[in-house]
């Protein structure tokens, strides 16, 4: 290791606590300080007094972003460490403890995570994220809408309660508002949802178009979109943060689960792991099971062995984390343009 002092930092959105600890676990000591500029400053010039220092941080996609982006411009070892385990607390809580927990798992060599990377996989991240907003509000509402459908007038309901999402939006848009306050409602609620899937384009079309400018590679495979291949760039982050296939399968949450109990062998699902990543890959098998005559043989060759449906599916995930492994490893740590601190 080229480090001699492990930081583990517990972030808050008023104030970040870090403790300090040498190679072998033994607390050194203890700073806290305000996230800004001027305390990020502060905990680098203390974590350099102290030695050569390497951070944990606990919450570094959120409450630590800021600090996690100053020390990785530093130049400094960050990595990323979860909260503390529910054993981990039986002798309580505080913000030390944490933080300290936090270097000891430094210490201890658990194999923490490297940052996932700024730049253009942030991004990719921000877009995602108020994309899976107007994704959920779009459907909220659309529900709401096909609710006052089914309690409408039989005249109106028969008018609109065959049409699917799009169209049904669009003709309750078109309503007169100032017939009745139902008319209204579902006018309202139509436009509300028109607008939503004009957002939706709109971030599709800026996700596609980074996506081909960084990874283009990913859109020419069978079942993957911008959306997907936006969450499997900005999931694996830098190529140092996937050591291995396995990491990366397990990351993703495709790695079995052993569950076999006596004559019965057999693997379970996996709970753990990035969901977002999963969801992505879990989409990608069901395009591929359908689309793609090399997977679609696999799956039925796995189903003709015994596995159910599910099993199956499992085990082409797990062979679809192989495959993407290999080529996000090839697409470099996609860092031009980072944000601002």
């Amino acid at each position: 290791m080229g480090w001699t002092v492990a930081i583990g930092v517990d972030t808050h959105k008023d104030s970040h606590v870090a403790v300090a600890c040498d190679r072998l676990g033994r607390q050194l000591d203890a700073l806290e300080f305000v996230p800004s500029a001027i305390g990020y400053v502060r905990l680098w010039r203390w974590a350099g007094a102290l030695g050569e220092p390497a951070f944990a941080l606990e919450g570094a996609g959120s409450y630590g972003a800021g600090l996690a982006r100053f020390l990785d411009a530093a130049g400094a070892c960050v990595y990323e460490c979860e909260r503390p385990r529910r054993r981990e607390r039986r002798r309580g809580k505080s913000d030390l403890i944490d933080a300290a927990l936090a270097a000891r798992r430094l210490c201890a060599g658990e194999g923490l995570a490297q940052l996932r990377g700024a730049g253009k996989r942030e991004e990719l991240r921000l877009l995602l994220l108020e994309r899976r907003s107007a994704q959920r509000a779009r459907t909220c509402a659309l529900n709401q809408l096909r609710a006052v459908v089914v309690g409408s007038p039989s005249k109106l309901r028969e008018r609109l309660e065959r049409l699917d999402g799009a169209r049904l939006a669009a003709r309750a848009s078109r309503l007169r508002a100032d017939c009745t306050t139902l008319n209204a409602v579902l006018r309202r609620l139509g436009r509300r949802i028109r607008t939503l899937e004009a957002e939706l384009a709109e971030l599709d079309a800026e996700l596609h178009a980074l996506v081909r400018m960084l990874a283009p590679e990913l859109l020419d495979e069978q079942g993957v979109g911008p959306v997907c291949a936006a969450q499997l760039l900005v999931s694996s982050g830098t190529p140092g943060r996937m050591r291995s296939e396995a990491s990366f399968a397990a990351l993703a949450g495709t790695s079995p689960v052993d569950a076999s109990s006596g004559r019965q062998q057999r693997h379970r699902l996996n709970r753990g792991g990035d969901r977002q990543l999963n969801h992505a890959l879990h989409v990608i098998a069901l395009n591929r099971t359908r689309h793609h005559p090399p997977t679609a043989q696999y799956y039925e060759r796995l189903q003709a062995s015994g596995k159910s449906k599910r099993e199956a599916l499992r085990c082409v995930k797990r062979m679809l984390a192989r495959h993407f492994f290999r080529q996000l490893r090839a697409v470099g740590p996609l860092t031009e343009a980072p944000l601002a601190t």
